[in-house]
């Protein structure tokens, strides 16, 4: 039988690459995502594949029972992946814009999960697999919200393996530095419309944020394709003991390392400089 796996965010980038990929290697994939047109490009290519947005409960009630009707309540692998970033100065950041990107990329991930681990309590297996960040565990200038919303996905995915710790579901965190993706084009939708630019003590330096979010091709150094996240993920599903974490890119084993070598004040040094590219 197929092992059967849920990807959110498949419309572009990471959850694209994972969900084709995974199909041709013989699994099961249902990959959902929020436009219709994309929902129906995945079908087009061969997918399983229907509307999940994840600020909607009722959207994610719905993409899990129809996985359980279509799988006859199994399900071997879920995997967080829809996500977006909203840059912008913390001072800048409104309530409702706080709100918003924890409703994507926290509280929908966090509660398609607890449907999924009692059907893995019951089967007795599963993987559960959250594509965080490098701004998981470091922290860089005007990217305040994205930062603490993997924060959270790290606390919460951290606590649940220790939760899960005498049973057979493990729990992976992916943290990839920059990967090519349609991720900034959402971010600049994203600032326009959370942030009032103009009005900003920080106008000036919105521009060079503008210009990196804007720029085409790479924007940063050391920028890999989605494949190098997919490599991560295949171990996580295959591995008999996947690991906790998964770093992809040298930017996330540079920043690993000097986390737990330096100081928080020399490591802040660093770490503003790195936010102004």
């Amino acid at each position: 039988m197929k092992k059967t796996i849920l990807i959110t965010g498949c419309s572009s980038g990471i959850g694209y690459c994972v969900a084709k990929a995974l199909h041709e290697r013989g699994y099961r994939v249902f990959a959902t995502a929020r436009r219709q047109e994309s929902v129906e490009m995945l079908r087009d290519e061969g997918l399983e594949s229907f509307y999940l947005d994840l600020t909607d409960s009722n959207s994610i009630h719905w993409a899990f029972e129809e996985v359980m009707r279509r799988t006859d309540g199994e399900l071997y692998a879920l995997f967080n992946n829809g996500a977006y970033g909203l840059p912008g100065a913390v001072e800048d950041l409104e309530r409702d814009a706080l709100r918003v990107q924890f409703e994507t990329n926290v509280f929908g991930w966090q509660e398609l999960t607890n449907l999924v681990i009692p059907v893995m309590r019951r089967q007795n297996y599963g993987r559960i697999i959250q594509n965080s960040s490098v701004l998981g565990f470091v922290s860089l200038p005007f990217r305040g919200a994205y930062n603490a919303s993997k924060y959270a996905i790290e606390g919460l995915s951290d606590t649940l393996r220790l939760e899960l710790k005498s049973t057979n579901i493990f729990v992976s965190l992916i943290e990839p530095g920059p990967i090519a993706s349609q991720f900034r084009i959402n971010s600049v939708k994203a600032l326009a419309k959370y942030v009032d630019v103009h009005k900003s003590f920080h106008r000036e330096r919105y521009q060079g944020v503008l210009k990196r979010l804007n720029t085409k091709g790479p924007a940063v150094p050391f920028t890999l394709p989605p494949e190098a996240v997919l490599k991560r993920v295949i171990h996580a599903l295959e591995a008999t003991k996947p690991q906790p974490r998964y770093y992809v890119t040298f930017p996330t084993y540079l920043f690993g390392v000097l986390k737990r070598l330096l100081s928080t004040r020399v490591l802040d040094v660093i770490l503003a400089k790195s936010g102004n590219n």
